[in-house]
Formats: C-alpha cells, structure tokens, sequence
C-alpha cells in the first residue's frame, strides 16, 4: 500500500533567519476505478481505505445501494519503475443480477482532488437517481452540532502532521463519533467514510449527520443525498447550487459550523 505522508526538504524563512528542514506533505497518488475490467474513472487520492472510497463512489454515482450489490473489489496489476506493485488500480465486479442504471456512471473522465460539480445535468437528475429519498422527521441540536467539529479536529491525525489534508466524519444525532476519514480531496474522504457505512450495511444512513472540514460544495451534498444522509455540516461555507440541492432534497444543511456558531441553510437545527 503508498504511503500516507512523505517528506521533503523546504527551505524555512522566519523573522528569526533562514534553516532547511525537513517538511510532511500528504501524498497525493491516482487511483483507477474499473467496473467488471472497464476503465470507469480516475481519482486523485491520498492512498489508504481504497475499497472504502470506492464503494462509496459507486454508491454516490447511484451504482450500487448496497454491500450485496458488489461481489468482488481487488487491485490489478500496476508497478511502478522497480516493479513493485502501486496499488493504483481497483476492479470492482458487480454481483449477478445488478445493472448499471442508465446514465449511471457514465462520466469517463480525470477527477482531480478539487472537482466540484463535474458535468451534472440538473438538480433533478439526483433527487430521482438517489435510492434513499429523505423523509420527514429527523432533528439535530444545535449543542450536538457545535460538539462535532472539535470532534473530528482530534481525530485528524494525518492533517495534525502535514496539513494538507480534508476529513469528513459520521456521527450521530447525540455527537458520538462513527467514522471519519481524510484524503487529499474533500470528495474522496466523504466517499470513504460513505463506503465504510455502506461496508458496515449502514446504508442508507437516515439516523446520521455528515460534517466535512472546508466548504459545502453541490458535490457534496449530492454525496450525502445519495447514500441518504438527513443532516451535513460544513466548516465552511456552501455554494449556492450546494443550499439549492438540499433544499429540493430535503436535507439540512449547516456551514461556517465553528465554535457555538452555526448558519442553517436549510433544514431545521433545535
């Protein structure tokens, strides 16, 4: 498996002088997602919770609902220039029985650890894709919300040590910590965290509440929706197609969620 962090050398200015020293970067590697041993995506990740990150992928993209739609995940051979194996590349076999929906999926493309909205079509086309619609009925506190982020800050071990890294994280209406994850992209952590529920059969998660470390973006949110999400809380701000996709959806939104402050978007905070 990569490596996590790296080291470099930088060149240290101060007030005080000039030193080198040695400085931890996150690294950031490509990963190929194959369906049945067809190129399907490329992401840019920091490696570690491969399988995780794919499930969720393929959750978000409305092709599986499921564990049981997935009957094998295993990387394929990719080796570097002294032919150690990278672990780079991941197929992904359906189980028997499950199709790809129509238009599921059929975005061919380089994502970089940046991507946002990444040729959508419409609000529309997610809240009829997803397979888990929101209903009615769930509450969050503000006093558990406020208790979140500090919460996942702990937690955030490769981020303590580089800085280079986003991490989203599951908890519970009461603020209990499920899982969190961190990666160079914002939209990988939320689909690692997202597939370890869903290899957990914690899909769809109608009795949690998804936080990220930056911004809200309609990504994002559409990730959320997807595996059934009710509740997301940013650090950051919102876009705005991010506030409109939740307010079709249903599902509260909250941002700039630092200290005992908090913006709702959408949705309703007790």
């Amino acid at each position: 498996m990569g490596r996590v962090t790296t080291r470099r050398a930088v060149l240290r200015i101060t007030a005080d002088g000039q030193a080198r020293r040695p400085d931890s970067l996150a690294v950031e590697e490509p990963l190929e997602i194959r369906l049945d041993g067809r190129a399907l995506t490329v992401t840019m990740r920091t490696p570690g919770h491969d399988v995780e990150l794919t499930h969720g992928f393929l959750l978000a993209e409305g092709i599986i609902g499921g564990r049981e739609d997935v009957a094998v995940v295993r990387y394929c051979d990719g080796v570097d220039d002294t032919g150690a194996n990278t672990y780079n590349v991941l197929d992904v076999q359906l189980a028997p029985g499950v199709a790809v929906p129509d238009g599921a999926g059929a975005r061919n493309f380089v994502t970089s650890s940046a991507c946002g909205v990444c040729g959508k079509e419409s609000l529309d086309q997610v809240r009829t894709r997803t397979r888990f619609p929101l209903t009615d009925g769930f509450t969050i506190s503000a006093r558990a919300l406020v208790g979140m982020p500090p919460r996942m800050r702990q937690r955030q071990k490769v981020f303590q040590s580089t800085g280079g890294l986003h991490a989203a994280a599951l908890f519970t209406p009461d603020g209990t910590l499920l899982a969190l994850r961190e990666d160079v992209g914002r939209h990988n952590a939320v689909d690692k965290v997202l597939g370890w529920a869903l290899t957990e059969n914690r899909i769809p998660l109608s009795d949690s509440v998804l936080v990220v470390s930056g911004r809200a973006s309609f990504e994002l949110v559409q990730k959320a929706v997807m595996a059934g999400v009710p509740a997301l809380g940013a650090v950051s701000a919102p876009s705005s197609l991010a506030v409109d996709l939740a307010a079709e959806a249903g599902l509260t939104l909250v941002g700039f969620l630092r200290g005992d402050s908090m913006n709702v978007y959408t949705g309703t905070v007790a």
